[in-house]
Protein backbone atom coordinates (compact mmCIF):
# COMPACT_ATOMS: atom_id res chain seq x y z
CA UNK A 1 0.00 0.00 0.00
CA UNK A 2 2.79 1.93 0.91
CA UNK A 3 4.48 1.92 -2.50
CA UNK A 4 0.97 2.57 -4.17
CA UNK A 5 0.74 6.13 -2.12
CA UNK A 6 4.27 6.99 -3.14
CA UNK A 7 3.23 6.62 -6.73
CA UNK A 8 0.38 8.52 -6.79
CA UNK A 9 2.23 11.33 -5.14
CA UNK A 10 4.89 11.07 -7.64
CA UNK A 11 1.85 11.72 -10.49
CA UNK A 12 0.55 14.61 -8.72
CA UNK A 13 3.60 16.30 -8.26
CA UNK A 14 3.79 15.75 -11.92
CA UNK A 15 0.24 16.79 -12.58
CA UNK A 16 0.36 19.85 -10.48
CA UNK A 17 3.93 21.18 -12.09
CA UNK A 18 5.99 20.82 -8.82
CA UNK A 19 8.78 20.02 -11.46
CA UNK A 20 10.74 22.61 -12.90
CA UNK A 21 9.62 23.89 -16.81
CA UNK A 22 10.98 26.33 -18.96
CA UNK A 23 7.88 28.07 -21.20
CA UNK A 24 8.51 28.33 -24.68
CA UNK A 25 8.62 31.76 -26.22
CA UNK A 26 7.51 29.83 -29.53
CA UNK A 27 4.89 28.11 -28.35
CA UNK A 28 2.62 31.62 -28.30
CA UNK A 29 -0.88 30.96 -27.07
CA UNK A 30 -1.75 27.11 -25.56
CA UNK A 31 -3.97 25.24 -27.20
CA UNK A 32 -5.98 23.28 -25.23
CA UNK A 33 -6.96 19.88 -25.72
CA UNK A 34 -10.42 20.34 -25.15
CA UNK A 35 -10.92 23.65 -26.16
CA UNK A 36 -10.93 25.28 -22.62
CA UNK A 37 -9.70 29.22 -22.74
CA UNK A 38 -6.47 29.79 -20.98
CA UNK A 39 -8.26 31.63 -18.34
CA UNK A 40 -10.55 29.04 -17.14
CA UNK A 41 -10.27 26.80 -13.96
CA UNK A 42 -9.26 23.13 -15.05
CA UNK A 43 -11.31 20.79 -13.96
CA UNK A 44 -9.88 17.51 -11.26
CA UNK A 45 -7.83 15.28 -13.72
CA UNK A 46 -9.45 11.51 -13.75
CA UNK A 47 -7.02 9.26 -15.44
CA UNK A 48 -9.23 6.59 -15.91
CA UNK A 49 -11.03 8.93 -18.52
CA UNK A 50 -8.04 9.87 -20.93
CA UNK A 51 -6.00 7.30 -23.17
CA UNK A 52 -3.25 9.08 -24.89
CA UNK A 53 -1.48 8.15 -28.06
CA UNK A 54 0.22 10.25 -30.60
CA UNK A 55 0.31 10.12 -34.22
CA UNK A 56 3.13 10.92 -36.91
CA UNK A 57 2.70 11.97 -40.65
CA UNK A 58 5.73 11.51 -42.08
CA UNK A 59 4.78 13.07 -45.41
CA UNK A 60 4.18 16.27 -43.14
CA UNK A 61 7.93 16.28 -41.43
CA UNK A 62 10.26 18.53 -43.12
CA UNK A 63 13.13 18.08 -40.75
CA UNK A 64 13.02 21.29 -39.06
CA UNK A 65 13.86 20.24 -36.16
CA UNK A 66 11.44 22.61 -33.84
CA UNK A 67 9.59 19.56 -31.65
CA UNK A 68 13.59 18.73 -30.57
CA UNK A 69 14.46 21.66 -29.46
CA UNK A 70 11.14 22.32 -27.86
CA UNK A 71 10.83 19.19 -25.96
CA UNK A 72 14.51 19.92 -24.49
CA UNK A 73 13.13 23.14 -23.35
CA UNK A 74 10.06 22.62 -21.64
CA UNK A 75 11.54 19.58 -19.84
CA UNK A 76 14.71 20.71 -18.73
CA UNK A 77 16.75 17.92 -21.40
CA UNK A 78 20.58 18.86 -20.99
CA UNK A 79 21.80 20.63 -24.03
CA UNK A 80 24.97 18.17 -24.80
CA UNK A 81 24.53 15.59 -27.74
CA UNK A 82 23.33 12.56 -27.25
CA UNK A 83 20.75 13.25 -24.59
CA UNK A 84 16.61 13.71 -26.08
CA UNK A 85 13.27 12.63 -25.00
CA UNK A 86 12.59 13.13 -28.61
CA UNK A 87 14.44 13.36 -31.91
CA UNK A 88 14.42 13.58 -35.59
CA UNK A 89 16.19 11.27 -38.28
CA UNK A 90 16.68 11.89 -41.99
CA UNK A 91 16.49 8.76 -44.59
CA UNK A 92 18.26 9.43 -47.61
CA UNK A 93 18.36 6.28 -49.79
CA UNK A 94 20.10 6.35 -52.97
CA UNK A 95 20.18 4.91 -56.62
CA UNK A 96 21.74 1.46 -55.20
CA UNK A 97 18.78 1.19 -52.84
CA UNK A 98 21.45 1.87 -50.38
CA UNK A 99 19.94 3.38 -46.96
CA UNK A 100 21.23 6.34 -44.72
CA UNK A 101 20.37 7.73 -41.68
CA UNK A 102 21.50 10.43 -40.19
CA UNK A 103 20.26 12.87 -36.90
CA UNK A 104 23.20 15.60 -36.53
CA UNK A 105 22.38 17.15 -32.93
CA UNK A 106 19.02 15.31 -32.86
CA UNK A 107 17.94 17.44 -36.01
CA UNK A 108 17.52 20.35 -33.66
CA UNK A 109 19.47 22.67 -36.10
CA UNK A 110 17.93 20.99 -39.76
CA UNK A 111 19.76 18.37 -41.75
CA UNK A 112 22.46 19.65 -44.77
CA UNK A 113 21.89 18.88 -47.78
CA UNK A 114 22.86 15.41 -49.02
CA UNK A 115 26.45 15.34 -50.55
CA UNK A 116 25.49 14.13 -53.57
CA UNK A 117 21.56 14.79 -54.26
CA UNK A 118 21.75 13.68 -57.97
CA UNK A 119 21.86 9.94 -56.49
CA UNK A 120 19.16 10.22 -54.23
CA UNK A 121 16.05 8.31 -54.89
CA UNK A 122 13.86 9.71 -51.96
CA UNK A 123 14.63 10.91 -48.88
CA UNK A 124 12.15 11.89 -45.55
CA UNK A 125 12.30 12.35 -42.01
CA UNK A 126 10.97 9.99 -39.38
CA UNK A 127 10.36 12.06 -35.71
CA UNK A 128 10.83 9.52 -33.00
CA UNK A 129 10.06 9.28 -29.16
CA UNK A 130 9.22 7.02 -26.58
CA UNK A 131 6.77 4.48 -28.13
CA UNK A 132 4.22 4.79 -24.72
CA UNK A 133 3.64 0.79 -25.22
CA UNK A 134 0.87 -0.97 -24.16
CA UNK A 135 3.37 -3.98 -23.19
CA UNK A 136 6.89 -1.71 -22.33
CA UNK A 137 9.59 -4.08 -22.12
CA UNK A 138 11.18 -1.30 -19.77
CA UNK A 139 8.55 -2.08 -17.00
CA UNK A 140 8.81 -5.79 -16.81
CA UNK A 141 12.83 -5.15 -16.37
CA UNK A 142 12.72 -2.64 -13.73
CA UNK A 143 13.94 -4.17 -10.62
CA UNK A 144 12.48 -1.74 -8.40
CA UNK A 145 9.35 -0.58 -9.71
CA UNK A 146 10.67 2.92 -10.53
CA UNK A 147 9.37 2.21 -14.66
CA UNK A 148 5.32 2.24 -14.63
CA UNK A 149 2.06 2.95 -16.80
CA UNK A 150 -0.24 5.09 -15.96
CA UNK A 151 -3.76 4.82 -15.88
CA UNK A 152 -4.12 6.80 -18.88
CA UNK A 153 -1.40 4.80 -20.70
CA UNK A 154 1.82 6.95 -20.68
CA UNK A 155 4.98 5.39 -19.16
CA UNK A 156 6.50 6.97 -16.51
CA UNK A 157 10.07 7.18 -14.10
CA UNK A 158 9.70 7.42 -11.02
CA UNK A 159 12.97 8.96 -10.67
CA UNK A 160 12.99 8.80 -6.45
CA UNK A 161 12.45 5.25 -7.03
CA UNK A 162 14.85 4.73 -9.81
CA UNK A 163 18.45 3.38 -9.06
CA UNK A 164 19.76 4.44 -12.38
CA UNK A 165 21.17 0.60 -13.12
CA UNK A 166 20.17 1.23 -17.06
CA UNK A 167 18.33 -2.63 -16.97
CA UNK A 168 15.12 -0.40 -18.65
CA UNK A 169 17.48 1.88 -21.69
CA UNK A 170 19.17 -1.75 -22.76
CA UNK A 171 15.59 -3.28 -22.34
CA UNK A 172 13.66 -0.43 -24.75
CA UNK A 173 14.06 -1.47 -28.39
CA UNK A 174 13.42 2.57 -29.53
CA UNK A 175 16.49 3.43 -28.39
CA UNK A 176 13.95 6.45 -26.17
CA UNK A 177 15.74 5.99 -23.02
CA UNK A 178 18.95 8.13 -21.39
CA UNK A 179 20.91 8.13 -18.19
CA UNK A 180 20.42 11.70 -17.19
CA UNK A 181 23.52 13.23 -16.25
CA UNK A 182 23.18 14.83 -13.47
CA UNK A 183 20.19 12.98 -11.53
CA UNK A 184 21.83 9.61 -12.79
CA UNK A 185 18.25 8.54 -13.22
CA UNK A 186 16.12 6.88 -16.33
CA UNK A 187 14.74 9.63 -18.54
CA UNK A 188 12.43 9.55 -21.23
CA UNK A 189 9.51 11.02 -23.27
CA UNK A 190 6.75 11.83 -21.12
CA UNK A 191 3.92 13.24 -23.62
CA UNK A 192 4.58 16.36 -21.26
CA UNK A 193 2.40 14.82 -18.69
CA UNK A 194 2.69 18.03 -16.87
CA UNK A 195 0.57 19.74 -19.50
CA UNK A 196 -1.49 16.96 -20.93
CA UNK A 197 -3.31 16.55 -17.62
CA UNK A 198 -4.07 20.38 -17.92
CA UNK A 199 -5.74 20.00 -21.10
CA UNK A 200 -2.69 21.23 -22.92
CA UNK A 201 -0.79 19.76 -25.78
CA UNK A 202 3.10 18.34 -25.91
CA UNK A 203 5.45 20.85 -26.63
CA UNK A 204 6.38 19.26 -29.54
CA UNK A 205 3.03 19.28 -30.78
CA UNK A 206 2.25 22.34 -30.02
CA UNK A 207 5.73 23.81 -31.87
CA UNK A 208 5.70 21.71 -35.41
CA UNK A 209 4.64 24.29 -38.07
CA UNK A 210 3.14 21.42 -40.51
CA UNK A 211 0.91 19.49 -37.96
CA UNK A 212 2.91 16.17 -38.38
CA UNK A 213 2.48 15.47 -35.10
CA UNK A 214 -1.30 14.71 -33.94
CA UNK A 215 -1.84 14.18 -29.83
CA UNK A 216 -5.36 13.40 -28.39
CA UNK A 217 -7.12 10.51 -27.22
CA UNK A 218 -6.90 7.01 -28.94
CA UNK A 219 -10.48 5.77 -27.78
CA UNK A 220 -12.19 8.78 -28.06
CA UNK A 221 -14.18 9.36 -31.32
CA UNK A 222 -14.33 13.34 -31.87
CA UNK A 223 -10.21 13.42 -30.89
CA UNK A 224 -7.79 14.44 -33.52
CA UNK A 225 -5.89 11.20 -32.99
CA UNK A 226 -8.67 8.98 -33.85
CA UNK A 227 -9.78 11.02 -36.71
CA UNK A 228 -6.39 10.23 -38.16
CA UNK A 229 -6.54 6.50 -37.00
CA UNK A 230 -9.98 6.12 -39.32
CA UNK A 231 -8.83 8.28 -42.08
CA UNK A 232 -5.05 6.84 -42.54
CA UNK A 233 -3.10 3.76 -42.53
CA UNK A 234 -1.43 3.40 -39.33
CA UNK A 235 1.82 1.91 -39.30
CA UNK A 236 4.37 1.08 -35.88
CA UNK A 237 7.73 0.61 -35.41
CA UNK A 238 8.91 -3.10 -34.99
CA UNK A 239 5.80 -4.39 -34.80
CA UNK A 240 7.12 -7.84 -34.30
CA UNK A 241 7.98 -7.22 -30.86
CA UNK A 242 4.52 -7.19 -29.92
CA UNK A 243 4.73 -4.13 -27.39
CA UNK A 244 1.51 -2.61 -28.83
CA UNK A 245 3.30 1.24 -29.44
CA UNK A 246 1.22 3.98 -28.79
CA UNK A 247 3.25 5.93 -30.93
CA UNK A 248 1.69 5.66 -34.64
CA UNK A 249 2.70 6.58 -38.07
CA UNK A 250 1.08 7.11 -41.12
CA UNK A 251 3.15 6.49 -44.81
CA UNK A 252 5.70 4.89 -42.88
CA UNK A 253 8.42 3.51 -45.54
CA UNK A 254 9.53 -0.09 -44.88
CA UNK A 255 12.88 1.22 -44.54
CA UNK A 256 12.58 2.48 -41.13
CA UNK A 257 13.49 0.40 -37.68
Amino acid sequence: MGDKLKRRAFVRKIVEGTASVVMLSVCGPMRSLVGASEEAEAPAYDATKHYYGMGVQIDKCIGCGRCADACKSENNVPREPFYFRTWVERYVIDNEREVHVDSPGGGIHGFPPPATEEDVLRSFFVPKLCNHCDHPPCVQVCPVGATFKTQDGVVLVDQDYCVGCRYCIQACPYGARYLHPEKHTADKCTFCYHRITKGMLPACVEVCPTQARVFGEIKGRSSPLHRLMKMEEIQVLKPELNTEPKVLYTKLDGEVR
